[in-house]
């Protein structure tokens, strides 16, 4: 069982998530709503009949524990919602839905622990993982999961954020934390970390963080190169060479990377983010490496949200994430 004697909540996929309009009866299905498996992550032993799983993770605690505004408990749920009514235009691939992974009574490290196990659970399986979260914090989990499954072989994280998320943890982990935790646990097997973040703010991280990014040899490039066509030439040249120094990508995306005026719904957001339109070429140059083993989305917070604009987005990420992995068919 998923729960395996920790404190977390799970829910599987509800057809209740998945509404919108019908395809004429002449026509194959159009829209997402009508295409999408619903599972249970605890019986696809004997169920594995999807090359792609979504997983919710609906944790906040993590934000709350930092300071920010909660509110992305609720984003697997509103992510859904958007996502069920787009078209569909992808071939070759079933996608599944294996509900959420729910914190409860704010034990925040349990839900990370189940999110762990899922994803291995699914790798071992040969599914794709998207988790869809919650707070930033589940990258911890997620990356556990994929390192149990990957063993020897080395991950390489790709995060597209404002944040390294790579403070020390002073008290209690939070949504901070993430990369620096994953740092600790691979000095503890004498593993370098390998972590590449993109739009990096300025403004939105101390010294101190600078100075644990230099220590921890980790390579970024600032929002400012988010932008150009030379200096996005220049960053997928170092890209090019971060990937060919890992065997495995690992992919997060949290929302407040993006300037608020394409995602005002986030748990901190800024107007200097990059835009959609970087993030999606980004995206199609990184499934090029044929290296991508999991993705998730981070920090979509619906409470903060204007006209859902942040959760269409997040919604559209799935989409294209969804569709690059078909074009590896």
């Amino acid at each position: 069982m998923i729960q395996d004697q920790l404190t977390v909540g799970y829910k599987e996929g509800q057809k209740a998530n998945w509404t919108g309009r019908l395809s004429a009866a002449n026509l194959p299905p159009q829209y997402w709503h009508q295409i999408i498996a619903l599972r249970n992550i605890n019986t696809i032993e004997t169920q594995v009949d999807f090359n792609i799983g979504l997983i919710g993770y609906a944790c906040d605690e993590g934000v709350r524990r930092n300071l920010g505004n909660v509110g992305a408990v609720q984003g697997p749920k509103v992510l859904r919602e958007k996502l069920s009514t787009l078209p569909v235009h992808f071939k070759g691939m079933q996608v599944a839905d294996l509900g959420d992974i729910i914190c409860v009574d704010q034990h925040m490290e349990d839900c990370q622990k189940a999110l762990s196990k899922s994803i291995t659970k699914l790798l071992k399986h040969n599914v794709f993982p998207i988790v869809i979260g919650g707070g930033h914090d589940m990258a911890y989990g997620h990356y556990l999961g994929i390192k149990n499954f990957t063993k020897q072989k080395s991950v390489g994280i790709i995060n597209f954020d404002a944040h390294f998320d790579l403070r020390p943890v002073s008290s209690l982990p939070n949504s901070g934390t993430p990369f620096n935790q994953i740092s600790k646990h691979l000095q503890s097997s004498g593993t370098p970390l390998h972590y590449f973040a993109i739009g990096i703010q300025k403004q939105s991280n101390t010294k101190e963080l600078f100075a644990i990014a230099k220590q921890e040899g980790v390579t970024y490039a600032y929002n400012t190169e988010c932008e150009s066509g030379k200096d996005i030439e220049a960053l997928q040249l170092k890209l090019s060479a971060f990937m060919q120094s890992v065997d495995y990508l690992y992919i997060t995306i949290d929302m407040d990377g993006f300037s608020s005026a394409y995602a005002p719904g986030v748990s901190a957001a800024s107007p200097f983010g990059f835009t959609p339109k970087f993030v999606y070429t980004m995206l199609a140059f990184l499934f090029r490496s044929k290296k991508v083993i999991s993705c998730d989305i981070a920090e979509l917070n619906p409470v903060v949200d204007f006209n859902k604009h942040t959760s269409s987005l997040a919604a559209k990420l799935v989409d294209v994430i969804v569709e690059n992995c078909c074009k590896l068919v």
